[in-house]
């Protein structure tokens, strides 16, 4: 008896070291790319780089206002496309659809979306939208970046939508209130702080893709708000000036990564503290 509860106590022991280790090997790359980010990025961070569009060649000054612009543009306008869709779903598969085999067929093709390699996203949107056009586009990428953001969103509402206590479905079926209306305007209005968590996580994931826009806007030199032409974008000029032989392209890859690291660490604390009032509202 002895000997098998200081087996037991040994597993618990090793179990819990194991668990440390792996919270520290964490950390450690944690705290490297972001002190890597800090010391590279941060001492090339000026007013240049929010006031002037990507330098030519060779130039000695210059900033990311146009990348930094489109990557404002196309993802707004991927989240506002996305989120419908994305919510609509959701409620289908909570509020309509409950233990159906359509329901379990619409998850799975959510989850196969969700685990999809972004490039394929890029790869499928050149086929059918710029291949045929024959020109890349701002619209082409935040269609790209939609179809990301849409399965993130439907998994994310599907969730908040569960937290919603059935006893407010029944109370508002026994006052003869359509189903529609007990959704949008009462389980919605309960769960909004998380609805703006699901929307922020998917923005999250969006902010730092490039190999959908390669594929679909490119890049651009100019600052444009044409949505029909190639548009500029952190990810993409990240990605091209890191690998290019100039030292002030290098300096802005670094700067621009460094932008894009502190934005997306933003959106998520936003969303962590979303999400944590309310589940203390709900207690």
């Amino acid at each position: 008896m002895q000997r098998s509860r200081l087996w037991r106590g040994f597993k618990d022991n090793l179990f819990l070291v194991c668990c440390c280790l792996a919270f520290l090997i964490i950390i450690v790359f944690l705290l490297s790319i972001l002190f890597t980010l800090v010391a590279n990025g941060v001492p090339y961070i000026d007013n240049q780089i929010f006031t002037a569009v990507t330098p030519g060649p060779g130039a000695d000054k210059g900033g990311l206002l146009n990348a930094i612009v489109g990557t404002l543009i196309m993802n707004f306008i991927a989240l506002i496309l996305a989120t419908p869709i994305g919510m609509l779903v959701a409620i289908y598969l909570v509020e309509i659809s409950r233990k159906s085999a359509l329901q379990k067929i619409v998850r799975f093709c959510n989850d196969i979306l969700l685990s999809m390699p972004s490039i394929i996203a890029g790869l499928f949107i050149y086929a059918i939208l710029v291949r045929p056009i024959g020109h890349y586009s701002a619209w082409a990428g935040a269609l790209a970046l939609m179809i990301i953001a849409i399965p993130m969103i439907v998994r994310a509402t599907e969730d908040v939508l569960y937290l919603a206590s059935p006893l407010m479905r029944e109370s508002a079926v026994a006052l003869a209130i359509p189903r529609w209306r007990v959704t949008l305007c009462i389980i919605f209005r309960s769960v909004k702080q998380g609805l703006i968590t699901a929307v922020l996580l998917a923005l999250a994931r969006t902010m730092g893709e490039t190999a959908p826009l390669l594929f679909t806007s490119l890049s651009s030199d100019y600052l444009s708000f044409n949505l029909s032409n190639p548009m500029a974008n952190l990810p993409v000029v990240i990605y091209q000036y890191a690998m290019s032989p100039y030292d002030n392209w290098q300096h802005l890859a670094w700067a621009g990564a460094f932008l894009i690291t502190v934005f997306i660490l933003i959106v998520n604390l936003i969303s962590r503290l979303l999400s944590k009032e309310s589940k203390k509202g709900k207690q």
